[in-house]
């Protein structure tokens, strides 16, 4: 692996990604965003205005909406592109990325209708490469003031999992190695349907016992989904699941639970996708879970009931109150 790394994507993470690479003098780092003026600006100011306001972008990193300047002898990319537009952006650049050059994905969700996961799309896009998901409890905000941050980098090729630990390792930023890529990328998704959930409950204000509860029996669902894929089990006991998990539920950046914060406060779905500035991955990737589970037969209550307020004009409260009255049963 080079020392060139190229982000693909020009959103917060991506940015907190590159200002993390670049703490180390010897990696040559670009930032590829596909809009040439957002591209223009953030080259000139230095800052990503729209998403990391007053952040500063080291000198040293490059951004351009170039893909063949930016990809050109780059040894790793990385993947900052949000799932529903992965597909679309791969495509418009696959003729100009190289053949097996590996590929770092920050995407947390699901592919909706191939219910691929983001490093199965990135394979069945660009071809055949190594994949590291690199996830945990990580928001972009705090990365890139580089408060302390622990994810975990997951790859079935353990040699390509220790370098990306190296390269993205700093003082404020530890980085453990994994070797369940299908546990890591599938909390990733799944916390933030979760996070829907307990957005929720703060909208509506039911409390610390009710959100606590949420998360726990959240937990449950997400390992069950999780270990009916192929996941392993201690997976979702790290940095992946219930860190990840906890970060994203209760976080006042947590992107998901601010959606289910105004669905609970009586705001449709549509209204709050007009509103948002950045992607909230749960608002696409409830429906290929429920599909998924529905296909495998895993009980996911709480996550039909988030898909039933999103999709089907359900009331939180109704949800919530058929929630509280299923049978009762063992834990």
């Amino acid at each position: 692996m080079g020392s060139k790394f190229t982000i693909l994507g020009g959103g917060a993470m991506a940015t907190a990604c590159a200002i993390l690479l670049a703490e180390k003098s010897h990696q040559q780092v670009t930032i590829w965003a596909r809009n040439p003026d957002y591209a223009r600006d953030m080259q000139s100011s230095r800052e990503n205005k729209r998403l990391l306001p007053g952040v500063p972008i080291p000198d040293g990193v490059e951004i351009t909406s170039d893909i063949n300047a930016a990809v050109s002898d780059a040894g790793l990319l990385v993947a900052s592109i949000p799932t529903k537009h992965l597909r679309r952006g791969l495509e418009a650049i696959k003729a100009s990325v190289n053949d097996g050059t590996p590929v770092v994905s920050v995407i947390k969700g699901i592919e909706n209708g191939s219910f691929l996961r983001p490093s199965e799309v990135i394979t069945d896009v660009l071809g055949p490469r190594e994949v590291v998901a690199l996830g945990g409890p990580s928001h972009a905000e705090e990365i890139a003031r580089r408060l302390p941050a622990s994810v975990v980098a997951a790859s079935t090729n353990s040699e390509l999992a220790r370098s990306v630990q190296d390269s993205f390792t700093t003082e404020r930023f530890r980085v453990y190695t994994n070797n369940d890529l299908v546990g890591v990328e599938l909390a990733g998704a799944l916390k933030n349907v979760i996070a829907i959930a307990a957005g929720i409950c703060d909208g509506i204000g039911y409390g610390d016992n009710a959100k606590s509860a949420l998360m726990t029996r959240g937990l449950v669902e997400i390992i069950r989904f999780g270990v009916q894929l192929g996941a392993q089990v201690e997976t979702f006991s790290g940095l992946a699941g219930i860190g990840d998990l906890i970060t994203t539920c209760t976080s006042s950046h947590g992107r998901n639970r601010r959606v289910g914060e105004l669905l609970g406060q009586g705001k449709t779905r549509e209204q709050i996708i007009e509103e948002m500035v950045a992607v909230a991955e749960g608002l696409t990737t409830t429906s290929s879970i429920v599909d998924l589970a529905t296909q495998h037969g895993i009980e996911m209550p709480i996550t039909r009931e988030v898909y039933a307020v999103l999709f089907e004009g359900k009331s939180p409260k109704q949800a919530t109150d058929d929630l509280m009255c299923r049978p009762s049963r063992s834990e």
